[in-house]
């Protein structure tokens, strides 16, 4: 089987460079499941998740805080502000981010505060669903 071509880059770094035999990711569409010679696509990613398969290595997972995924038939791009591996979260740090949101919710708001109190928690919640799926995955 064919390999995709995979980089992931944040604004301050690439974060990984390399191949895999599928690429998962959370779109604003819905999810997108990437395979070798996928036709062409550009879409927008919402916070979540990034997985990468290699048959015969275990699964490599990425938060993005959301950003964009380019898609060619040999290759894919995934270009976001926040890149973390998924071994790198911290879901205290996480916990105490979607607390800290949900509070500032409960105050009356500009909405460019409001839409910003919303991004961070769904950041935050969408991390701490990613390290779910992660541990249900490794049970």
């Amino acid at each position: 089987m064919s390999k995709l071509k995979v980089s992931i880059l944040s604004a301050e770094n690439p974060i990984f460079d390399g191949a895999a035999d599928v690429v998962s990711a959370s779109s604003e569409m819905g999810e997108i499941g990437v395979y070798p010679n996928h036709a062409p696509l550009l879409a927008r990613l919402r916070p979540g998740q990034v997985r990468l398969q290699t048959e015969g290595q275990e699964d490599q997972h990425f938060f993005v805080s959301g950003g964009i995924i380019e898609v060619k038939p040999d290759g894919v791009t995934v270009l976001a502000d926040t890149v973390l591996r998924g071994t790198d979260l911290d879901e205290a740090k996480a916990a105490e981010a979607k607390k800290r949101a949900e509070e500032s919710l409960q105050s009356k708001l500009s909405e460019q505060d409001e839409a910003a109190a919303l991004a961070r928690l769904a950041e935050a919640a969408a991390q701490l669903h990613m390290i779910e799926e992660i541990r249900k995955l490794r049970r």
